[in-house]
């Protein structure tokens, strides 16, 4: 696979189950098999509903914090443009992982995506909250700003705030940080680009839109 201008290639290669190979080679025995259904348990797991084709061939895995500045540049400045490139052409699907490090904001923020689902509106609420950024741990993500941003987001507030409340997803944003540090990720944002072989790219980082084109078309230049 032509992945010479590739970052951060298997930089957390040492983890689950001692050591999973993140490019290649990992078909083959049955130790491989297991390691690989692990990886991929650790990475599909615990994650939003899918951004575009299910059977989309390659898939990108991106683990965020609501409150994490190069999170939102990455929403700002790339996401919109690799969707309309990639996903909304069927080529790449996108899930979203929660890795609340910042605060108990973050948390609140995650568990408010989770409920927004209950709705089928996860995306609206995760862009919308996105979109009204404004720093880490100083208030704009606080529950009575969430409220107003599930409303924006077109949710039916008081059964989001019941769910939100209730805590009843809570314990899937904690497993999504816990498979976060799982693959020993140092900060957010953090994407993994998994192939149609099942081979997998760590990219470290809010890259430039360039970055995820150029990995994305080597992918599909090797399976066409």
């Amino acid at each position: 696979m032509k992945m010479g201008i590739l970052l951060a290639i298997a930089a957390a290669a040492a983890v689950l189950l001692g050591a999973l190979a993140f490019l290649g080679g990992m078909g083959g025995g049955s130790a491989d098999d297991i390691q690989t259904a692990a990886l991929m348990s650790t990475l599909m797991d615990n994650g939003s509903p899918i951004l575009g084709d299910v059977d989309a061939p390659i898939t990108l895995v991106e683990f965020g914090d609501y409150q994490c500045h190069f999170c939102n540049v990455f929403f700002h400045n790339t996401k919109d443009r690799l969707t309309a490139d990639y996903v909304d052409t069927g080529k790449v699907r996108i899930i979203f992982k929660d890795f609340t490090i910042i605060g108990p904001d973050s948390i609140k923020a995650a568990e408010g995506s989770r409920c927004a689902t209950e709705q089928g509106l996860y995306w609206e609420y995760h862009d919308t909250v996105y979109s009204y950024w404004n720093g880490e741990n100083n208030g704009w993500a606080s529950l009575d700003n969430l409220h107003r941003f599930a409303a924006e987001a077109g949710l039916d507030v008081p059964a989001w705030s019941e769910c939100v409340q209730s805590g009843r997803h809570a314990e899937a944003v904690s497993a999504s940080s816990r498979d976060a540090r799982s693959l020993e990720l140092g900060g957010t944002p953090s994407f993994f680009v998994i192939s149609p072989d099942g081979s997998v790219i760590h990219v470290h980082g809010a890259q430039p839109y360039d970055q995820f084109a150029r990995i994305f078309d080597d992918i599909l230049d090797d399976v066409s």
